[in-house]
Parts: structure tokens; C-alpha cells; sequence
């Protein structure tokens, strides 16, 4: 198996998801490789699972105040950040023969990855079932997944850097339960690689990219012109759309 390496670029959130949709239905077709990318949201977004509710799960008002995107991911999970100067997240995207059958089996596959990764920047975690990576009991990075045509997407967040109170003025928590009890109940339950390491994203994603391409065949490569047609398209008509983004 060859698996083609996107590396590290910033696009806005609805850019992000249609873009690994546009490469999960490639693969499915047999026109896209076995893909790999990493990327940084910019604008800094905030994305609501699959199933969730947008105006029941973020304050829309305050993101647009602070010029922070929304959007709906095609992965279940909950209401999440991307701070741009704070994460570095990947997408695995291939055929389901590649990983092991079991949910928790195939997120413990890729995951590994990531865990490698870290041990790369002198950070020792573990893997949580279901979906989460842990440092001295705090999560460190959150993944989601999704399975459609025969292809398996992943996706996932490596948390660099924490801005806990932006956070929880972006997301729908009663302002009554936003107390420094409630930061500090997070904080120690979330954790971040530069509470660990000095290195600098670049640094992570590098470590990240040595981590994920250990043992495979694989090559840097870009989207095609069609992945890039197909997802320039599904930004405009699905993502960047009202009807989906608040669809529950």
C-alpha cells in the first residue's frame, strides 16, 4: 500500500471538511491514494459533531464578535475549538481493508500514531478507548471517525497550546457555571504539549509527520484537480451552508 502525504496547511473550517470529504469519496471511487494530511484552521473554528445541534452547542454571536468559524463535522463526537496557534490536526483517510475491523481496534491503529508522535517531543501517553489520548491522566488529543463507501476517515486533534477561556465563551456553557471551580476542573482534566515541551508547532507537526510515514510507503504529494473541483464545491454547497451547518 502507498500513501500520499499532504503536509502541514491552513484552510478555513468549511475548506477542512469538504476538503476530506472531496478525498474520502475519491478513495472510495479508486481515483485518490490512501491520503494523510495535516492542517491548522484558520480562521480559528469551532466544529459540532455530526449529530449535535449548532445553536443548542455554540454561541454564534460570540464567534462572529471574535471572528471565529462554525461548522458541521461528518464525524460524530462533540462541540470542539481549533485555535489556530493551538493545534496541529490530521486526517487519515483509506480504504477500511487498511485497519482493523473493530471500532475501537481501528481507532487504537491510527491513534498509536499519534501517541508515537509525542513520544517524539518527550511527551509518554496512551491510548483511552474510545477516541481519546491521554498524558499523566489528562487528555492531549481528541479523534473522531467515520466510515462510508468502503473508506475509513479519522481525524484528530493534537491540543499544543490551551486557551480555556476563549473556549468556554465560544461554546454554550451557562454563565453561571463558568467559575474558575469550572476552568479548573477542565484544566485538570486537559492538557496541552507546551506544558511539556518548548518545541514549536512546526516542531510537533515534523515529529507528527516522522511518526505517521514510519513504515509506510509513502510520498509527499497535493489534491488533484479534481479533489480540489469536488471540494471547492462541497464548501460552497454543503459546508458554507446554513442548511447543514444548522440542520438540527
Amino acid at each position: 500500500m502507498r500513501w500520499r502525504f499532504i503536509e502541514l496547511e491552513a484552510r478555513n473550517a468549511c475548506s477542512n471538511m469538504a476538503i476530506d470529504q472531496a478525498v474520502m469519496e475519491g478513495v472510495a471511487k479508486g481515483a485518490s491514494e490512501p491520503t494523510i494530511r495535516f492542517y491548522r484552521w484558520l480562521p480559528s473554528a469551532v466544529t459540532i459533531g455530526r449529530f449535535q445541534s449548532m445553536m443548542d452547542e455554540v454561541d454564534v454571536g460570540r464567534c462572529a464578535e471574535l471572528g471565529v468559524s462554525h461548522v458541521r463535522r461528518i464525524t460524530g463526537g462533540g462541540a470542539v475549538y481549533h485555535d489556530y496557534a493551538g493545534e496541529v490536526t490530521y486526517s487519515v483517510i483509506a480504504p477500511e481493508a487498511y485497519f482493523p475491523n473493530g471500532i475501537r481496534e481501528s481507532y487504537a491503529f491510527i491513534c498509536d500514531w499519534v501517541v508515537s508522535g509525542l513520544l517524539g517531543v518527550g511527551i509518554k501517553a496512551k491510548f483511552v478507548p474510545i477516541n481519546d489520548i491521554v498524558t499523566d491522566g489528562k487528555k492531549i488529543s481528541g479523534n473522531a471517525q467515520t466510515r462510508r463507501g468502503g473508506v475509513l476517515l479519522q481525524h484528530g486533534t493534537i491540543l499544543y497550546n490551551l486557551e480555556m477561556a476563549k473556549m468556554f465563551s465560544l461554546l454554550k456553557i451557562s454563565k453561571e457555571k463558568i467559575s474558575d471551580k469550572l476552568i479548573k476542573s477542565v484544566e485538570d482534566r486537559v492538557t496541552c504539549v507546551s506544558r511539556y515541551s518548548d518545541i514549536t508547532i512546526d516542531g510537533l507537526y515534523r515529529e507528527l509527520v516522522r511518526a505517521f510515514s514510519d513504515g509506510k510507503d509513502h510520498y509527499i504529494g497535493s489534491y488533484t484537480e479534481a479533489e480540489k473541483v469536488w471540494g471547492e464545491g462541497l464548501e460552497s454547497s454543503v459546508y458554507g451552508s446554513d442548511d447543514w451547518n444548522f440542520s438540527r
